[in-house]
């Protein structure tokens, strides 16, 4: 059989369409797991597989989308997958038409939000897919195909667990929203980063919505994806005719749809939720005789965070000193004494002044680097959105940091020596990333330009053996300073200029070194800046602070055309009319700090947990604490809900804010303990994952928001049964309860909930949410709201308390 990665060379590659609601077709009843079909009727699944082939589909995924060993033990797990697997390859065979036939692995999300924003561990989240993966390779699945998944950690989870237990391709799909962005926040351009860095054989988007609505999504994966990109939309959402779910987008309408992402340049397409084998085929009929659009390689040099990507294009990239022991008595101290709040702090000053990128580097002789560069990047990715530069000289360390790095980071660095290119390079192929590459090798730095543009080559030379491409390549020329050589600003530039404009590849710097020793070194850094901006300078590590290097930077792109209007250069002076000594502080900055009324506003907004109890306690000394909860903490969650409602915010800046507040709680509520105060929870809710269902994640959101808004949270887990719900919200004269379902084939648990509470608690109002459902399913089904993110049901919650 011909290997799939070379039939997409030449041609479009077809996959199947849903199961779900297939299956509930065929007598899949409420709260039943569809993976045990697998085994009970394994007819139903080989009949379904084949009519997706003889529709036309090239790739089958196996009926294992929420199979893992948090919903069954690992042998009955094993058991499921290689019967999914033969179920597949029986379909395969069954089938009569002639087209290539692939069966692919399929891999859904676990189900749970992983650390900081949840209580799931990444490692344990890598085992846990590494064990769905061993079983289905195991079973000789052609390729792996995980889909669906709404969060950039779990992805990174999963592909990871992928490339360590398989040499087969891996496709990655994930769930988009109607904003563009996954639930977390990461946008297509962000997850492109991460997923091509880390090797995927093709990227695309799945789930949640029909094909119109993610053009944009798709638009802009083509524009910087250099591998295939999938589309595999849902028939729209499902409304009711007829006493039926029926989903709204028909498969001709369909069709034509993918028909039109196909002439764009998606080279994998199929369906998710509602579509069958006749979509399919409509698919294949309206795409016959299209010649797919050749893969491009984009050659974007960038890195990426949680939620975006940083590229290196025209103008500079500004990358954070701050949080590096170097030259810093009080950062030495916070190190020494474990004191992670100064580093998130410094992270957070750095960011309100604009930075792109923040270097962290917590290397000291007297700590436990490995330990405390994960626990800094950990931290620091829990409360900021800009991507780090991982920056140490211990090849141990950085692989510790980089696995656990949600994102594309930049690693600092590499050099020309065999021993450095030998130990960073595995690690840049692993995890992805952009490198730092120093032009110095065994024999020290060279005295002149020609001799760093040498080892550059070589270098360039050694990672295309690793198979790491220049654009993932930035080469830092080496500042030395002047005071030492007169003619070292000169040689760095030079080299500096060679490498970009000759060579074709991305620069950095450490501005200041070149000022070592001399008077006034700001005057020299800003100007040996500009220097280098001029010389083709694509990003400077630099001192955030000061107002001399920020007002070259503001200069250089209003003269080139990188500021329109000249807005932030206007912004820029005029605050450094005012404060000369904040003069890199913007107005973002200044009017993001007019928000706060108080340390303990912004601690909580910030998402500073320590910082936050710690305020709150002083402040028992002097307030009360109900004055403090409604004029302190409710007011913050407030900021950041709004934000989140506006898109401004997003779901883990959301959480850890909920997180801080919930750490001012436990202190307010251990001193009314203790003074013998009454409680000051409000109503009770009960909250529940509908039978059926193990995806907590949305549920355990609304509660950590509604037990930070005052109310009493009675929450009863995944995969409950009605009666329990209806029991619960008896037993605590609950006004309000909240049930949730990710996938089609819970809902009608969800339906079942809802009908047995109106006859047992008429008085009590039922929100739900989940991203298969819909206002007008919502209704249909019997809610009385439907709650489209968590901000909404605690508006909800506030109306009926």
């Amino acid at each position: 059989m011909t290997n799939i990665l070379e039939y997409m060379k030449d041609n479009i590659l077809y996959l199947d369409g849903g199961m779900g609601t297939l299956l509930q077709d065929s007598g899949l009843l409420p709260g039943e797991h569809p993976e045990m079909w697998n085994l009970t009727h394994p007819e139903v699944i080989e009949k379904i597989h084949k009519d997706y082939f003889d529709a036309g589909c090239n790739v089958v995924n196996t009926n294992t989308f929420g199979a893992n060993s948090l919903k069954f033990p690992l042998p009955q797990l094993e058991e499921i997958v290689a019967a999914a697997v033969e179920n597949a390859k029986r379909g395969r065979s069954a089938s009569s038409t002639p087209q290539q036939k692939f069966v692919a692995l399929d891999i859904g999300p676990c189900g749970k939000l992983l650390k900081p924003y949840g209580d799931f561990e990444f490692e344990a989240a890598v085992e846990l897919f590494a064990e769905i993966v061993r079983a289905g390779v195991k079973c000789g699945v052609d390729l792996i195909f995980i889909e669906t998944m709404s969060d950039s950690y779990e992805t990174k989870a999963a592909l990871l667990s992928a490339k360590e237990n398989s040499d087969l391709p891996v496709f990655v799909s994930n769930a988009y929203g109607e904003d563009g962005k996954l639930m977390t926040g990461a946008s297509p351009a962000a997850m492109t980063a991460l997923i091509e860095g880390m090797g995927a054989d093709a990227i695309g988007a799945n789930c949640s919505l029909e094909p119109k609505q993610l053009t944009g999504v798709v638009d802009e994966l083509l524009a910087n994806a250099s591998i295939p990109v999938m589309l595999k939309p849902n028939a729209g959402l499902p409304k009711e005719e007829a006493g039926k779910a029926v989903y709204s987008t028909l498969p001709d309408e369909f069709a034509s749809d993918i028909a039109k992402a196909i002439g764009k340049g998606v080279r994998v397409a199929g369906g998710c939720c509602g579509t069958t084998p006749e979509y399919i085929r409509e698919i294949v009929n309206k795409t016959k005789g299209m010649k797919p659009i050749p893969v491009k390689a984009k050659n974007i040099t960038c890195v990426s965070s949680y939620t975006h990507a940083v590229k290196f294009e025209q103008a500079p990239v500004l990358i954070g000193e701050r949080i590096n022991p170097t030259g810093k008595k009080r950062f030495k101290q916070a190190l020494k004494e474990n004191d992670i709040d100064y580093i998130l702090q410094e992270g957070i000053n750095q960011q309100e002044r604009n930075v792109h990128i923040l270097d962290v580097n917590v290397g000291l002789p007297e700590i436990d680097e490995v330990e405390m560069l994960k626990k800094a990047v950990f931290e620091l990715q829990a409360i900021i959105n800009l991507p780090l530069q991982i920056d140490t000289a211990d090849p141990v360390a950085m692989e510790a940091a980089l696995r656990l790095y949600n994102g594309k980071a930049m690693i600092n660095s590499v050099n020309g020596k065999e021993s450095s290119m030998e130990a960073i390079f595995p690690l840049v192929k692993k995890y992805g990333g952009l490198v730092v590459a120093l032009t110095l090798d065994e024999n020290g730095i060279p005295e002149t330009a020609e001799g760093r543009v040498k080892i550059a080559k070589k270098i360039l030379s050694r990672a295309a053996e690793y198979g790491i491409d220049k654009k993932d390549i930035i080469f830092d020329t080496l500042a030395m300073t002047v005071s030492a050589d007169s003619k070292a600003a000169k040689a760095t530039l030079e080299a500096l200029n060679v490498i970009k404009n000759e060579l074709g590849c991305h620069t950095s710097l450490g501005v200041s070194n070149v000022s070592f020793g001399l008077p006034n070194r700001e005057a020299i850094n800003s100007t040996f800046f500009a220097c280098a901006l001029e010389k083709g300078l694509s990003a400077a590590i630099m001192n955030p602070y000061s107002g001399g290097m920020m007002r070259t930077y503001y200069s250089y792109n209003a003269l080139h055309d990188l500021d329109e209007n000249c807005a932030e250069y206007i912004n820029f002076a005029s605050l450094y009319e005012e404060a000369p000594q904040t003069a890199a502080v913007t107005t973002k900055a200044a009017s993001s700090k007019e928000q706060y009324k108080s340390d303990l506003q912004k601690a909580i907004v910030k998402g500073l947990k320590e910082q936050a109890g710690e305020i709150t306690k002083e402040l028992l000394s002097a307030v009360q604490p109900l004055e403090i909860i409604q004029n302190e903490i409710i007011p913050a969650l407030d900021i950041v809900g709004k934000g989140f409602e506006e898109k401004r915010v997003y779901l883990p800046q959301l959480l850890m804010s909920a997180e801080a507040a919930k750490s001012s709680f436990e202190v307010i509520k251990t001193f009314m303990a203790s003074s013998g105060k009454a409680s000051i929870d409000k109503c009770p809710v009960v909250i529940a994952t509908v039978q059926g269902d193990i995806h907590d994640i949305g549920k355990n959101i609304v509660k950590l928001l509604l037990e930070n808004y005052g109310f009493k949270v009675i929450d009863l887990g995944k995969d409950v049964a009605p009666e329990l719900v209806v029991n619960a919200v008896i037993e605590n004269n609950a006004p309000a309860v909240g049930l949730s379902a990710l996938m089609t084939t819970t809902v009608p648990a969800m339906e079942e909930t809802i009908k047995l509470l109106k006859e047992k608690a008429p008085w009590c109002k039922i929100v739900v949410g989940g991203a298969v459902l819909n206002q007008e399913y919502s209704d249909r089904i019997g809610a009385d709201k439907y709650a489209k993110d968590a901000m909404e049901t605690i508006r909800f919650a506030d109306d009926i308390k």
